[in-house]
Formats: C-alpha cells, structure tokens, sequence
C-alpha cells in the first residue's frame, strides 16, 4: 500500500500549492545522489564482515526533551556488513549516556538496562533552564549524530548548529515548565496505516523501493500501533486523538483490526477519539460500505465533531471529506466548513484543540510539496481566518506529512500548528500534549518496545535513506515545545461511563 506521500515533498510559503521551480531544481539535485545508490546497491553487494569487535555507534538524536527529563537514541552495527539493504548489522552491546553541566565535567551517568543494538536512554532529574552536555557510548565508542545537512538542523541539541567534535559532547537547554498547574495530558498521533506491507513506495518515483519487514515478524503497522497506545497510556496520558489514515486502504479487516489496537487504551469516544484521514475513505465505487463510518462512527453520523473534556473543546475534523482518489488535495466541504466556523464563534474564548488529519499549511520540508500534502488553499485560509476571530484555539494537531514540525502563523500567533510524524514508521511514536493552568507542553516519543525500536530502525531508510532529514524535524523545537496559553478555564474531567459523538454540540457522558 502507497503511503499518502504521493511524491516527494521543499520551503514553501504558507497556503501555496505549488513549489516555486527552483526549489524543485533544487531538490532535484539533492536526492539525485541518493537515490542512484540506492538503485545501485542492493541484497547481492554484501560487504566483507569486519571482526565482531569492531563497532560503529551512530544516529544519535535527542529525541524527548522536557524540563526535567530527556530521551537520546542511537545505534549500533558491525562497520563493513551489510544485512541486504545497505545497512550495517546490528551490534548488540551496552550503552550509557555520561553528562554534566560543564563539557569537561560529565560526572553523571545513566545506563541501559540491558544490551542492545537500538538504544534509548531517558535521562531523569533534571532541573529546569540547565545547559546539559553529553555524551553517548557504546563499549566505549561514541556516538555520532544523524546528519540533517540538507535541512541543515541539528538532531542532537538545541542549538540549530555548532555540533561541535565528532562524537561530542553535545549540548541542550532544558526548557522551564508551562506555566500552572498540570490538568490533564492527551496523546496525539495519526498514520498507523494498519494493513500496510511496505513502507516509502513514493508514486511516480520508482527508485523509491521502500522497506519491509523482515520475514516471520509481526506486520510493522501493527508493532507500532499497539506499542504507541501502551507508551503513551504509561506516560500518563488521560485521552489519545488519532489523526487519521488509521488504516493503509479503507479495509473493513484493517479498520476493525485498529480499532482492537485502540482499544487497549480505552473506550472510543470516551478515552481515544479518531478522524478519518485520506487513506481511510471508501474505496470509488463502495461509498454504500463505508469501513470507517460503520467501525467508529456507528452508522450515519457525520465523520466530525466536537467534545467536551472538562471545559477543554476537542474539534475533531474530517479533511478529505469529497470525492477523490486520495492524492490530492484535502477538502472539509462548505457544510462542514459553516459547522466548524459557527462552532468557533458561538464559544471563541474557550480553549479548543482540533485536530484533523491534512495540514494546513506545509513549510520548510526538504523535498518539493504537492497541493495533495495539504488542505485546499482556500478553505485553509477559511480556517485560519477562524481561528484569528477565536483567541480560545491553541492547538491545531496534523498528521499526512509523516513528519514532526511546528509552525504559527501571523494569521493566528495564539495557534500553534503541530504536523506529528507517522506511528507506523521512524521515527514511529507520538507526541504528549501537557496542559497547564497557564500553557502548553508537547514532546515527542518514539516508541520503546523492542520490536518497534527495531523496525524503527530499518525504516529510517525510506526514501533511500533521507527520511530523518524530514521525519524526525529539522529541530528539537520542531518535536518538543513550550508555550504559554491563559487554559484556566480547563479542570481534570471526572470519569465518564459513556459517551456517543454527536456532530456540532458537546455531549456530556
């Protein structure tokens, strides 16, 4: 199943629909190289195998970074091996994360609990607004940094450049906590494409191979679905919000295959809530058998709605609400575009998260963008517009563009827009949205299981091996933020025993 990137995606002013012609030039010449090697080079150039004493330890990145905990991944692979796909083979061995507050002091350590070749190390106790450096090693060897030279980001601290010495130490700031006191904390993710057998084929690119699992492991979209809704469940998440393309194709077995997996975080419409993304319309032809609709939403109900969670306003849209193929661009359609609108005037004050599966706007992505990456120019427009009269929103949550990056524009500062990256590959996880009585935390998690840390692994090589240069964010502001946010209206919601969507009015349980 194609993945809904349906070409490669380059800066782009907001709400434009097509890439200026030198950006595409540009990209051009950028993934020329890569994607030559990747033609070139498949399961039949097996590398010599080096000594297993040998070790590499590279793609480190800070991923996590709150203001009092941080989480750093890497890996390890045997220099000089290839497992087919031009990566190294695993080299399963101990890791730790030495660190300090000055570069010549990492006094403190923290330590894996046992050996590995994909490590993730959260470090705990921090103190707020400390420059932290560190370093990670692996049987002594340090680790070296994914390169986002082609964005030219920064994947392990919080300074955009400066990466200093090869293998560190490198740095980050923590930041200081939202203002307030903590009320509630909702998951946010989207793209499980449950159903999906190969990751990163791109239309019209036929370089782009993409990846699979490897023989007799479970199917990825399902790994990392179900280790997303235990992690953010451990983590202490009160609700999730599933942005879309839930499924790889609309599938009645695929639908109702996501929904066991989201139920093991709770009820639907009471603990979890969805929306339908692009993939999960109905196949042309089948409109009377429609999978999502029956599957979540009970029958004939609209495919939006709005939820109230303990004077917090939940807006859940459905951006491909038209006709189509699913390739092009999101639609809301004028009635529930006039729904949305009204709902946002009747109550504009009200703190509201919506959330909805197409962006709104695509920026600063390292390949070109197509109208299809996005939601229609003008009806986007009609939104933001919106959201300038309802100083209430805070929060628009975005899924499609498989990638973490935070944007606000001058057309709604309060707003800040949230693209998540995809559960079902890397960096494969989600991000925790943390409401305080005075403003708003998110961090991004990659899930920890071991079975979603492997596959996580061998799918950073979609698109022949420049997907962290987009997935991951070319900064660590672009997966984890703070802001402040007058959410005092908001209390911690009693617990409820069952709940029905009803579009257009908030229904009590």
């Amino acid at each position: 199943m194609r993945c809904c990137l349906s070409a490669p995606l380059a800066s782009l002013s907001a709400l434009a629909a097509l890439p200026a012609p030198y950006e595409v030039l540009r990209s051009g010449v950028l993934l020329a190289p890569s994607l030559l090697r990747a033609a070139l080079h498949g399961p039949a150039h097996q590398s010599r195998l080096h000594p297993p004493d040998i070790l590499a330890a590279v793609h480190l990145e800070l991923v996590t970074l709150t203001e009092d905990s941080a989480v750093i991944t890497w890996h390890t692979g045997i220099p000089g091996t290839n497992d087919g796909t031009g990566h190294m083979l695993p080299a399963v061995t101990e890791g730790e994360i030495v660190y300090g507050t000055h570069p010549t002091r990492l006094n403190r350590s923290a330590a894996e609990a046992r050996p590995t070749a994909h490590h993730h190390v959260e470090l705990t106790g921090l103190e707020p607004g400390q420059t932290y450096y560190y370093q990670a090693r692996s049987r002594g060897v340090a680790a070296t940094p994914t390169s986002l030279h082609l964005i030219r980001g920064n994947a392990v601290g919080t300074n955009r450049y400066g990466l200093g010495t090869r293998g560190g130490p490198y740095s980050f700031t923590t930041p200081q906590p939202p203002p307030g006191q903590h009320l509630l904390t909702i998951a946010l993710c989207n793209d499980l494409h449950v159903g999906e057998t190969t990751s990163g084929l791109v239309g019209g690119v036929p370089l782009m191979r993409g990846v699979s699992q490897e023989a007799g492991l479970a199917p990825y979209p399902e790994i990392m679905s179900r280790a997303v809704v235990e992690e953010a469940r451990r983590r202490g998440a009160d609700v999730l919000l599933a942005a879309g393309d839930i499924s790889a194709g609309g599938a009645p077995r695929d639908l109702a295959e996501a929904k066991r997996i989201l139920d093991g975080f709770g009820a639907h419409g009471r603990d979890y809530f969805v929306v339908r993304g692009n993939h999960d319309r109905p196949r042309p032809g089948h409109e009377d058998a429609d999978a999502f609709r029956t599957g979540f939403l009970g029958g004939e109900v609209p495919s939006y709605f709005t939820h109230d969670l303990g004077g917090l306003r939940i807006v859940g849209l459905d951006t491909y609400l038209k006709d189509g193929n699913g390739s092009d661009a999101g639609g809301l359609g004028a009635e529930q575009l006039s729904w949305f609108r009204a709902r946002l005037n009747e109550d504009s004050d009200r703190p509201t998260v919506v959330f909805g599966h197409h962006p709104l706007t695509v920026r600063d992505s390292v390949f070109p963008v197509t109208r299809g990456q996005q939601l229609g120019r003008r009806q986007a427009r009609a939104v933001l517009d919106a959201y300038a009269g309802a100083p209430g929103v805070f929060l628009h949550h975005a899924g499609h563009t498989h990638r973490n990056k935070r944007t606000v524009l001058p057309q709604a500062p309060h707003v800040t827009l949230q693209e998540v990256s995809a559960v079902k590959d890397y960096p494969g996880g989600f991000c925790l949205l943390r409401i305080h009585s005075g403003g708003f935390a998110l961090n991004h998690y990659k899930s920890s299981s071991a079975a979603a840390r492997e596959w996580g692994e061998r799918s950073r090589r979609v698109a022949a091996g420049l997907w962290p240069h987009h997935a991951l964010g070319r900064s660590v502001a672009d997966r984890n933020s703070v802001t402040a946010h007058d959410l005092s209206g908001v209390t911690r919601p009693a617990p409820r025993t069952a709940f029905q969507d009803t579009p257009g009015e908030p229904v009590a349980g």
